[in-house]
């Protein structure tokens, strides 16, 4: 389990307190402005914050880079870099530190690869590679960070919106993959705006407001029409389909 303690980020981020189950999904969701990517980005430890995230009984805040690097992985919204390069070079960039044997780190990079449709893009550019391919890539260099077959260390998976740039099609890609990292036991922490894909997929919510914790628990507690309302400020309905739910919101 991985305890955050009064997390903030002035006013931007009111002090939180919450838990992020080891080999679970966590989503965190709240409309636009509610603090989920300054939470994010605060638990990943890129930027400065009160309070402090616990891993192992280790305050992440007392880790240097170097260790924190083993520790989790971090997907921003950042644009693709300045610079060019081969996706083979660009993913070589994110292989741990404690990775020593060469057929392990090959057959990390080979089953990551198949499982994000990167395969036949190892030697394009990074310059070359359409919105969702380079997503794809970026999501690649970060598993391949915390891959537990070559990092033993690996604890946490943090993603900020990574279906933003993806088609329907893709998206299967980014789910696979993080069904793949939660069955090694690392924990994955999504901030995500669709929540009937966190109603199906999350094993624990955050749900967050103008900097506020609101509620976390299963998806199913978090989620209901009340507290959707309430943030969102909208009239939505949930509903069980085939013994699904989904929430249908007002036009």
């Amino acid at each position: 389990m991985i305890q955050v303690h009064n997390l903030a980020v002035g006013t931007r981020l009111l002090p939180l307190s919450v838990r992020i189950p080891q080999g679970k999904v966590t989503h965190v969701i709240g409309p636009n402005g509610s603090g989920k990517s300054t939470f994010l980005s605060a638990l990943a430890g890129v930027l400065s914050a009160e309070g402090e995230a616990v891993i192992d009984d280790v305050s992440m805040a007392t880790l240097s880079l170097a260790d924190l690097s083993l520790l989790r992985a971090y997907l921003n919204q950042s644009s693709r870099p300045a610079f060019n390069m081969p996706v083979y070079q660009y993913l070589s960039l994110s292989i741990p530190s404690c990775a020593t044997s060469s057929a392990a780190i090959n057959a990390a990079v080979e089953e990551i690869t198949q499982l994000l449709n990167l395969t036949s893009m190892l030697t394009r550019t990074v310059h070359h590679l359409s919105g969702g391919e380079w997503q794809r890539v970026r999501l690649a260099a970060c598993c391949l960070q915390i891959w537990k077959p070559i990092n033993p260390f690996a604890k946490l998976l943090i993603l900020d919106e990574p279906s933003a740039p993806l088609d329907v099609g893709q998206e299967k890609y980014l789910h696979e993959m993080i069904a793949r990292i939660t069955q090694q036991g690392t924990a994955v922490v999504v901030a995500n705006h669709d929540l009937n894909v966190t109603l199906k997929r999350a094993d624990h919510v955050v749900m967050l407001n103008n900097g506020v914790l609101v509620q976390q628990g299963d998806s199913r507690s978090v989620l209901t029409e009340e507290n959707v309302s309430d943030v969102y400020s909208t009239r939505v309905q949930r509903v069980t389909i085939n013994q699904r739910d989904y929430l249908l919101f007002d036009e």
